[in-house]
């Protein structure tokens, strides 16, 4: 009887969509759902005979390619549970992960051998590898990894797996831009609903009701393709991965190991691909400037949405993505590791980053203080409070009880996720999120939030990229300062930055100080590194008048 264990659903869209769909293109490699299913099974029959089963943790270690989605399924089918595993990770980063998610196996890229042999006497659990070729030529007698083909060579393609549970886990690791990252615990049917609407993104019933409702949805004639621009590791291109998949659509990744816009229009064209998503303005700016740059030179008729979700995309680059195709579906979502998807906003009509609609599980939690105990915000009552979903929500923290307990909180006997990003209730139930509160500037007792300056800052057009912190000062305690790259040839100074940031925003947000910079610090996914752009603000070696 299948439940809404992601494995269980998988295997029924697999056993409903033609054998010759497919699942999966990344590069030059292609997958079927019928072949996927089988090199899923071929691997989670030979983990199970080196004694990983249930419960087990498995890390994946690899840039995007469709071995990544076969590990994953794998995982899933075997009941172990998958952990992403950042490739830009050196020692002491992937001791703490390896270490603090408990891996008994790990699937990686071959290149990535000499790293895992430096720490792998630390991680005495670790004791099964499969490497996936990547033609780097490294040694695997060195760690005693098993060839990933040799390794489903050795199995059967059938399932015959015993009975899978909807609680059964998958961790996902925040690449937190301060501190080490935590693991965020996620039941599949709450992930399912939280992260993927419940298989109910391309049906008009809407999400599904019970296991086998997602049948109905493969059958459906409506069929697209989709393309995930960030890394398998990131959570908003995992996600954007198992949606397709669950829907029977095709999946079509990057291949590459970096942006290059103008090879991704390529791939959009030659696929003709449906939707892309990718993460915030530092991958939509490239790939606006390129179609900028490029006028009439790609055939995108395919394309009807373009969309973000897992960092700001700009209201000014929107706007010039509505210009470029005037008759898309242009989509800004919101959403975190812990949350999964809490809504999209299409731009305009909001003072902060954007607007949703609040219900019986998405609310703004008002934080204990010595006079008030926390409590839901009242609509229209212009309290300031925290972004908080509840229902479909994670377990909490992996091995962290101490930080589970501050982010998941419990109100008048419902259990309630707090996003981290400041949030207020209008009269009509409509949230205004501001942004990340951990990033909140104070400045002469005036609260500023980093990610509004930033779209006030990107409007400009000699700024291609930026970010904005809070730096000391003398008379507020702190300062509005802004870390920006600029597009190549332009030049811009404070002043000039401080006339076009007043049109957009409050003269107590307008940034104080400028550092132009080469290029500005985010991870590969898109997300701001503010510690980085700290130390660059701190040290003043681009400090520009």
């Amino acid at each position: 009887m299948a439940t809404f264990n992601l494995a269980d659903l998988f295997e029924l869209v697999v056993d409903t969509v033609p054998d010759d769909r497919e699942a999966l293109v990344c590069g030059d490699s292609r997958r079927t759902f019928k072949e996927l299913d089988q090199r899923a099974n071929q691997l989670a029959h030979y983990l199970l005979s080196c004694g990983v089963g249930p419960g087990d943790h498995v890390g994946l270690y690899m840039y995007n390619c469709n071995e990544y989605l076969e590990a994953m399924w794998a995982c899933f089918k075997a009941r172990a549970v998958p952990v992403n595993v950042n490739y830009r990770y050196v020692n002491d980063e992937l001791l703490y992960l390896f270490d603090n998610a408990d891996l008994v196996a790990l699937v990686h890229g071959r290149e990535f051998v000499p790293a895992i042999e430096s720490v792998r006497h630390s991680a005495p659990k670790l004791q099964h590898l499969v490497s996936v070729e990547d033609g780097s030529g490294e040694d695997l007698g060195r760690t005693g990894s098993v060839d990933f083909e040799q390794a489903l060579a050795s199995q059967s393609p059938e399932r015959g797996f015993a009975a899978r549970f909807e609680d059964d886990l998958f961790i996902l690791y925040t690449g937190g831009t301060t501190g080490m990252p935590k693991g965020v615990m996620w039941p599949h049917k709450a992930l399912f609903y939280a992260a993927m609407n419940g298989g109910g993104h391309f049906h008009a019933d809407g999400p599904c009701k019970q296991p086998e409702d997602i049948v109905e949805r493969a059958k459906d004639n409506f069929f697209m393709k989709s393309m995930a621009l960030a890394p398998l590791m990131h959570g908003a291109c995992w996600w954007s991965a198992c949606i397709s998949n669950l829907a029977g659509h095709t999946l079509v990744l990057n291949p590459d190991r970096s942006l290059n816009a103008e090879q991704v229009w390529d791939i959009i064209e030659r696929e003709q691909v449906n939707s892309v998503s990718f993460v915030g303005d530092a991958m939509g700016v490239p790939l606006m400037d390129a179609l900028q740059a490029n006028p009439g030179r790609w055939k995108l008729d395919s394309v009807f949405n373009v969309g973000s979700g897992g960092a700001v995309f700009s209201t000014s680059l929107q706007d010039k993505y509505r210009e470029v195709f005037p008759n898309v579906m242009i989509t800004n979502s919101f959403g975190s590791s812990e949350s999964g998807q809490m809504g999209a906003d299409g731009g305009g009509g909001s003072d902060g980053l954007g607007k949703v609609q609040m219900n019986d599980f998405m609310n703004v939690v008002v934080e204990a203080t010595d006079d008030t105990p926390a409590h839901l915000a009242e609509p229209g009552g212009g309290e300031m409070g925290i972004f908080a979903r509840s229902g479909h929500i994670p377990k909490g923290y992996y091995g962290d009880p101490e930080k589970t307990a501050k982010t998941f909180v419990e109100i008048d006997g419902q259990r309630w996720l707090l996003t981290g990003d400041e949030a207020k209730i209008d009269a009509e139930g409509g949230i205004t999120i501001y942004g990340r509160g951990s990033n909140c500037i104070n400045t002469g007792g005036e609260k500023v939030f980093p990610e509004e300056v930033e779209q006030a800052i990107k409007s400009h057009p000699a700024v291609f990229d930026t970010l904005v912190v809070a730096t000391p000062d003398e008379r507020f305690t702190n300062k509005v300062t802004a870390v920006v790259q600029l597009r190549e040839g332009q030049t811009l100074n404070l002043e000039a930055l401080q006339s076009h940031c007043r049109q957009h925003i409050s003269g107590y947000k307008v940034p104080r100080e400028l550092h132009v910079t080469p290029e500005i610090g985010r991870a590969p996914s898109g997300k701001p590194d503010y510690k980085w752009a700290r130390g660059v603000a701190l040290e003043k070696t681009y400090l520009t008048e």
